[in-house]
């Protein structure tokens, strides 16, 4: 057993824990690690006759609170070398700390395999086994994340695979995060576009189709789409928008009041991952890198969103 450094007795005996210290041990003894790590272990290097990989659960976690926390590679070296309470979560001593260029191999294996997209469903399905996803009702929406618009960088050019859209009297150039969550905000569907891609294009691919109540702001509606779903039974709750030349009458705008009481749940998981962690302009060049990030951040906002009734469920 390694003995305890005089940094570690202090660490153990200081007076306050922090906020940082309480959030990455809430996280630690709520996520579902074994679940979270069986798809990465299957594509996940094995020792071989060089120098072995670090551990799979190791770099799992420090990619998490690269998210959490918004640190780049370099950035969440730094941290791991400045703050306990990160080595900890980690699993690591101050002589094991991953390299930034560790760190970043670890994010485009997560992306080659498209494993992030499978941590949020296996996220999904775990909190569908406990009922803390309910598949009665969906609300859509979706929010834009800008990029960089500058042509001063190496190739002289904006990123080719973001796009500009107008929302009121202002553009936006970036991308689009679609999502379907439940009636309480919890996401579990997740689709990543340019920001040109009308919200309408991706309603379908945010339902999971067992929907027996759909709720969505004016850029959803479409009366083909209400005929079909009212015809399968489905409660159309999608805000009313008024036609050319008139104006919404009293009955659609307290419809639409009614309404916009469920579907503003859906901000919850935007709030937290905008708001909460920083996530308001895009990291990388490029769709693919992007909306992987997206997935698991997603999904660690279901499992941050949730953490009280995970902490009764855990006990």
């Amino acid at each position: 057993m390694k003995q305890a450094s005089f940094s570690d007795l202090a660490y153990e005996t200081k007076k306050k824990i922090t906020r940082k210290e309480r959030f990455l041990g809430e996280m630690d003894r709520l996520l579902p690690w074994k679940r979270l790590m069986k798809p990465i272990l299957k594509k996940y290097p094995k020792a071989g006759n060089g120098r072995p990989p670090i551990a799979a659960e190791t770099m799992l976690r420090i990619y998490f609170m690269q998210q959490w926390y918004g640190l780049s590679h370099p950035g969440m070296e730094d941290s791991l070398y400045d703050i306990e309470s990160m080595r900890r979560f980690a699993g690591v001593t101050i002589e094991q700390i991953p390299d930034e260029s560790t760190i970043l191999k670890f994010r485009h294996f997560l992306e080659a395999h498209r494993l992030t997209e499978t941590l949020f469903q296996r996220t999904e399905q775990y909190l569908c086994e406990d009922d803390l996803i309910l598949s009665e009702g969906t609300i859509v929406d979706a929010t834009i994340v800008s990029a960089p618009s500058s042509t001063k960088n190496r190739d002289r050019q904006r990123d080719p695979e973001m796009k500009q859209t107008k929302k009121g009297n202002t553009w936006h150039f970036g991308m689009k995060m679609h999502v379907g969550s439940d009636l309480r905000g919890r996401v579990h569907s997740v689709v990543v576009t340019d920001a040109s891609v009308h919200d309408s294009q991706i309603m379908d691919d945010c339902l999971h189709g067992e929907e027996q109540t759909v709720y969505g702001d004016k850029a959803y509606a479409d009366a083909e789409k209400q005929r079909q779903a009212e015809s399968k039974g489905i409660d159309w709750r999608v805000n009313r928008k008024a036609g050319r030349g008139r104006k919404l009458t009293c009955a659609d705008k307290a419809f639409n009041r009614k309404s916009n009481r469920v579907r503003a749940r859906v901000e919850h998981a935007f709030g937290v991952i905008k708001h909460l962690w920083g996530y308001r302009k895009v990291r990388y060049r490029g769709l693919s890198k992007n909306a992987a990030q997206v997935f698991t951040l997603f999904a660690l906002a279901n499992l941050y969103m949730v953490r009280r009734e995970l902490a009764v469920a855990t006990g």
